[in-house]
């Protein structure tokens, strides 16, 4: 047998406990680790003034998103057939019904994605929501804004700045506690 062989036959076992060695460690880090709960996400628009956005409402009445400059806004991206969209639609008008008894209440806007305006128009029939619902009708505002999915809620202050970015369903009492937090430190 030569020395290569011999030398090849007492490393493979070193390797091959190392690897274990690796895996075991690399699987202990998995189970032990805190998962990440945050609801919100990053975006490169956080911080930044929110991108500009002039369209019409489902009620054909323009609107300007540089005119609601003073208000806090939030958009809800949204589609008349996305299941989490429905799920997350009772707390979005609880929210709503809470806000508007508020002293400063933020402006609730949903904005259409990818939808037709009578499926959006029946299922708000439906289920509720007095709020005004925005047409996207070439996907700019999503792209402007980078959504990926819905649903995507967006929160932007007085000053247009994009406050927050929920990517996903709306769970109870999430929107609220992430806007007051939002009116203590940047101001109602």
């Amino acid at each position: 047998m030569s020395e290569t062989n011999t030398s090849r036959k007492r490393v493979t076992p070193i390797i091959a406990s190392l690897v274990g060695a690796l895996l075991v460690a690399f699987l202990w880090v998995l189970v032990t680790a805190e998962p990440n709960t945050a609801d919100d996400s990053d975006s490169p628009l956080l911080g930044q003034p929110a991108p500009s956005v002039v369209t019409t409402t489902l009620n054909d009445e323009e609107f300007v998103l540089a005119n609601r400059k003073g208000s806090w806004v939030i958009f809800n991206f949204f589609n008349s057939t996305c299941v989490p969209c429905i799920a997350e639609h009772p707390e979005l008008v609880a929210f709503n019904e809470r806000e508007a008894t508020a002293a400063n209440p933020a402006e609730t806007y949903t904005v259409i994605n990818d939808d037709n305006d009578e499926s959006v128009r029946a299922f708000f029939l439906k289920n509720g929501g007095d709020w005004q619902k925005i047409r996207d009708s070439d996907g700019s505002i999503s792209g402007a804004f980078g959504v990926a999915k819905v649903p995507e809620t967006w929160v932007i202050d007085p000053n247009g700045y994009v406050r927050l970015r929920i990517a996903g369903m709306l769970t109870p009492g999430l929107l609220d506690d992430q806007l007051a937090q939002l009116k203590a430190q940047f101001g109602s």
